[in-house]
């Protein structure tokens, strides 16, 4: 009896060290992985706090060399980058609630077996993810309606991602249906069902599919490069843009010259720094639901 239970025991080692090994080969890709992205970050980081000399020999790497915060605080002074952040919280905002009702309530309606016309309807919804009408036709709707160099504009033609609508939409159907039989029994609603037991359940899914409308508001310039002709109502990514390729920093560097030319650098990447830091800052608080989203529906037990 000893003897077998040795040898069984030697059995689970050698599963346990096959386990270990391959572990270690996991954290390895995945730290190269996080280096690999890491580096760029890093990088544009340390050539904004960097000074001058450091910048012109080009021998900044991922660390800053003779810290200095003078292209933060001309950016801090610039007006129209606090007017085009405060346009991109007001879109964002906007934009995510407006895609998470929308979202949330077509996803519940057409998760519903009972539902006349829902294989109709989602197909309708689908065919909108392959088959747009394009740049053209689009302008001239939101023209149409009046939306042009307005807010309006950069949120409401793409309230809806068909994308995010079938993540969640997958997520309601797997909900057991005993859950919802039971309160329609106590006498409860449709919409006392959705409101006190489905989204209650639901946070994981809507904390993702918010973070996905969050990032796609907070990033986008092409909207507004399109709708806004308005110089104060541009978006952070378009003001951002404009610094990358515009004139705005240009006409800087001409007055000053070469030195000029080395600011005109770290101000860009000071710049990308502040269009990028609020979704560093917000991403940690949501990354466990975050997580528990993207693995919803993934195993079926």
């Amino acid at each position: 009896m000893t003897l077998g239970k040795r040898n069984k025991s030697n059995d689970y080692s050698g599963v346990k060290e096959s386990f270990t090994l391959l572990d270690v080969f996991i954290y390895i890709f995945i730290g190269l992985a996080a280096i690999i992205c890491l580096y760029p970050i890093l990088n544009v980081l340390a050539i904004s706090l960097s000074g001058y000399q450091e910048v012109l020999s080009n021998s900044v790497t991922w660390y800053p060399k003779n810290i200095s915060f003078a292209a933060y605080k001309d950016i801090f002074r610039r007006k129209q980058i606090w007017q085009a952040m405060w346009t991109t919280i007001s879109v964002t905002i906007y934009g995510t609630g407006t895609g998470l009702v929308l979202t949330t309530v077509a996803a519940y309606v057409l998760s519903r077996n009972n539902l006349p016309g829902r294989k109709y309807f989602s197909a309708i919804i689908l065919f909108t993810m392959y088959f747009s009408g394009g740049i053209i036709p689009t302008f001239v709707v939101v023209k149409g309606l009046g939306l042009v160099d307005t807010l309006g504009a950069l949120f409401i033609p793409q309230a809806v991602s068909v994308f995010n609508f079938v993540i969640m939409r997958t997520f309601f159907r797997e909900l057991p249906e005993s859950l919802e039989e039971s309160a329609q029994i106590d006498g409860a609603t449709e919409l006392q069902v959705l409101f006190k037991i489905v989204l209650p359940l639901s946070v994981p899914i809507i904390a993702t599919v918010g973070l996905f409308y969050a990032v796609q508001y907070w990033n986008d310039y092409f909207q507004s490069l399109i709708y806004i002709t308005t110089d104060s109502k541009y978006t952070l990514q378009l003001r951002l843009r404009s610094f990358l390729f515009g004139q705005e920093l240009d006409a800087q560097a001409q007055v000053s010259g070469d030195r000029g030319q080395i600011m005109t650098q770290s101000l860009k990447m000071a710049s990308i720094m502040f269009a990028t830091f609020p979704i560093l800052v917000v991403y940690p608080w949501l990354q466990k639901y975050f997580v528990k989203g993207m693995m919803l529906g993934s195993v079926k037990g």
